[in-house]
């Protein structure tokens, strides 16, 4: 399994922006699929973003689309979320996860190894 640590987490206005990072071990990257989840107090845990191994295929949360944008380095073994225009309902601990197959899922329990989460709170 692949280590993960999440950062960039933070306080932002409503219509702010944040950036994620995930940072991974192990050098086996680039054979994993990524997904970003959050989950606000009370709430399951839900499905953001995810990318396939090579970077050119991305999905998205319908409520998210438009707003953020996931990207990944596998020279730095690191994902990313951009996320712009936040909306105080994007508050939550947003959690970097990721697949070991080359297939993209977006169910949290097709992702084997996550991290320690990061909290981003968007006041109105």
């Amino acid at each position: 399994q692949v280590q993960l640590v999440e950062s960039g987490g933070g306080l932002v206005q409503a219509g702010g922006s944040l950036r994620l990072s995930c940072a991974a071990s192990g050098r086996t990257f680039s054979s994993y699929v990524m997904g970003w989840f959050r989950q606000a107090p009370g709430k399951e845990r839900e499905f953001v973003a995810a990318i396939s191994w090579s970077g050119d295929s991305t999905y998205y949360l319908d409520s998210v689309k438009g707003r953020f944008t996931i990207s990944r380095d596998n020279a730095k073994n690191t994902v990313y979320l951009q996320m712009d225009s936040l909306k105080p309902e994007d508050t939550a601990a947003y959690y970097c996860a990721a697949r070991a197959s080359l297939v993209v899922r977006t169910d949290p329990g097709d992702f084997g190894s996550w991290g320690q989460g990061t909290q981003v709170t968007v006041s109105s």
